[in-house]
């Protein structure tokens, strides 16, 4: 039998942060919009966010806080629409946030608050949202022609949104980046961002005691670096501090671990030489560092004898160690563990203020699908509302 086909003025492709916002910011702006999601729900990455709090922004937004091949591409959308409109957003549905650390806000309650909001907002402008939708071809005889498992449907406008390659059990694809391709718009490499690193069983600095330890760090790579929490864990490193600087890490590199931020190493062993002669390097070094850290680098880098016995040298080259930990990661977690995918569609073949295709009229791709990735802490869920906006302005 015959599909009949049914016409919009725009389609949306995915229907996470990115989706939703422009969904909700095109109908309301009267255009007829039709959002349809692959999975039975909306906003699945914003439900597991923040713990189930969702971090939906950060009081912080700069455009230097993202990673993308053109750093000045994010600019335009994050002026235009910035986290305080988002604030404001959430403030008028009345749902109760905080801030954490570093200008990270969260929900008092769960995360599926925000998405209520996005969905009332889409509900304001007369959405239509169809999920479990399968889509069998996209075409562009004049307008958009997409066929789907319920049906064909028609646009003059086509927005991209399904996201990155990260959390594929999720649903994650690449279905935004091989559509793109499709219509002639380039891909940057992609891999995984804001993901732990594993390490090899033999590395050194590693052993399953360790697993569970946090402490706080300055871990960097080139000239980037983030002073946060790390974790060690049974296969790597984790951590705030680990997920931030592997966006920025490649395949080979090696990263730099100051364990003692603000401390001069040397000067306390030194110092404690002389003020705890009989104590044990393990003992010192339990003052400033988790015990089961402080057994590990005592066992690894001095003798079992007490400070004053132990050679300044010693002493001296275990400080350069704690302040400059040098550590080449053989890979990372993967797409699996990745909160983010670095990389994307092109944006040199995307307007900075509408996200439309230079190329394609009526083509549009945004948030995650884009080769812009923020930092974490609502850095992702801001371009996802930002690049969504600007979108929805313009189909």
């Amino acid at each position: 039998m015959r599909q009949s086909t049914t016409d919009f003025d725009v389609i949306i492709i995915g229907a996470g942060a990115a989706g939703l916002m422009c969904a909700l910011t095109a109908g309301q702006r009267g255009r007829r919009v039709l959002l349809l999601e692959r999975t039975d729900k909306a906003g699945a990455k914003i439900l597991i966010s923040g713990g189930g709090r969702c971090n939906f922004t950060n009081l912080g937004i700069a455009p230097d806080r993202f990673v993308s091949g053109n750093p000045h591409f994010c600019v335009s959308a994050l002026r235009r629409y910035t986290q305080w409109d988002f604030i404001d957003l959430v403030a008028r549905h009345r749902i109760a946030y905080h801030e954490k650390t570093l200008g990270q806000l969260f929900c008092d309650g769960s995360a599926r608050a925000i998405v209520a909001m996005l969905l009332e907002e889409c509900e304001r402008g007369e959405v239509t949202l169809r999920f479990g939708q399968s889509i069998s071809s996209v075409s562009k005889p004049d307008g958009f022609r997409v066929e789907t498992s319920s049906g064909v449907f028609t646009a003059p406008a086509l927005v991209l949104a399904t996201g990155g390659l990260s959390i594929p059990k999720m649903g994650a694809t690449g279905f935004s980046h091989d559509l793109a391709r499709r219509f002639g718009l380039r891909v940057t490499e992609t891999r995984p961002g804001l993901v732990p690193f594993k390490a090899k069983a033999d590395a050194p600095g590693f052993d399953a005691s360790l697993a569970g330890v946090s402490l706080e760090a300055i871990v960097s790579c080139g000239d980037r670096a983030f002073r946060e929490a790390i974790l060690f864990t049974h296969r790597g490193l984790s951590g705030p501090a680990i997920l931030q600087i592997s966006s920025y890490w490649r395949q080979g590199a090696s990263i730099a671990i100051d364990l003692l931020p603000g401390l001069d190493a040397a000067g306390f062993l030194k110092e404690r030489k002389r003020t705890r002669p009989r104590a044990s390097g393990r003992a010192v070094l339990a003052e400033v560092l988790p015990a089961r850290l402080a057994q590990a680098l005592a066992d690894a880098h001095l003798p079992p004898a007490e400070m004053a016995n132990i050679p300044d040298r010693v002493l001296m080259a275990l400080a350069e160690h704690l302040k400059g930990w040098r550590f080449t990661p053989p890979e990372t977690e993967g797409f699996a563990k990745a909160e983010v995918t670095v990389g994307g569609i092109d944006t040199r073949d995307l307007s900075s203020k509408t996200m439309e295709s230079r190329e394609v009229k009526g083509l549009y791709a945004i948030g995650e699908a884009v080769d812009v990735t923020g930092w974490l802490g609502g850095y992702n869920f801001q371009w996802a509302w930002s690049s969504g906006w600007c979108a929805g302005q313009a189909v």
